[in-house]
């Protein structure tokens, strides 16, 4: 098992790999300068919650696992128990009261993050699905409060948003993790709300969540050793 007293966790790596060979083969080339890896949807089919339990009970590593589970409460109950027993660090749900209160019934030592809106998302596909008018921004804010005083541990929202988040008087002690994280002349892909990693620490985030920047890159562990030299930049403590 690799040493990993100095890896600083505030970075989470998305093995958003298209399935479980490919993703350890990524978390191998990346080593130990990485102590936290988000295993989310896509690779479910593809042996991700294999790939979680192994990185955690083999190599050592936490794990997010990013299901944004969304269904009645009973399931939801249901699901989160069964994740529960692998004692990961992370869980994603909806942010929607019923669907938070139903995850923190039953889910253990895991944490229950809520997502409030994906920050691939912006205005124009909120009224494309029907959500109700006002500011993203706003409607953010609204949505974690909710989550975070029916049950969560922490929310999921874009960097933009953090600060805001962090004022709340509900986001006292909890968790703010940011995907949406670009370093510095990276391509933005399929995300509209981002902010460099730096930035959304300074901003009040715990955590933050790169993917594509890292394991796109030529040589991902020099990738992420960036993102950390990043994080521990003066504009950080600014």
């Amino acid at each position: 098992m690799p040493d990993l007293k100095t890896a600083d966790d505030r970075l989470i790596v998305a093995l958003d790999m298209p399935d479980a060979l490919s993703g350890m083969a990524m978390a191998e080339k990346i080593g130990d300068a990485v102590s936290f890896y988000k295993i989310g949807l896509g690779m479910l089919t593809g042996g991700g919650l294999a790939l979680a339990n192994e990185l955690a009970d083999e190599h050592g590593k936490r794990i997010f696992l990013d299901m944004k589970l969304f269904d009645i409460g009973a399931t939801v109950e249901a699901a989160v128990r069964g994740l529960s027993q692998f004692g990961h660090d992370f869980l994603t749900v909806h942010g929607d009261p019923h669907v938070v209160r139903a995850a923190a019934q039953t889910k253990g030592d895991m944490k229950i993050l809520a997502v409030t809106i994906l920050t691939s998302l912006d205005r124009a596909d909120l009224d494309a699905s029907c959500i109700k008018a006002g500011d993203i921004t706003d409607l953010v804010q609204e949505r974690a409060g909710l989550a975070l005083s029916n049950g969560a541990d922490g929310v999921i929202a874009s960097p933009q948003e953090a600060a805001l988040i962090r004022a709340l008087p509900e986001a006292e002690g909890k968790l703010i993790i940011t995907p949406g994280v670009r370093p510095a002349g990276a391509d933005l892909g399929d995300q509209k709300r981002v902010t460099t990693p730096a930035q959304a620490i300074a901003n009040g985030a715990d955590h933050v969540v790169v993917g594509r920047p890292i394991w796109q890159h030529s040589d991902p562990k020099a990738a992420a050793e960036a993102i950390l030299v990043e994080l521990h930049s003066p504009q950080e403590m600014s």
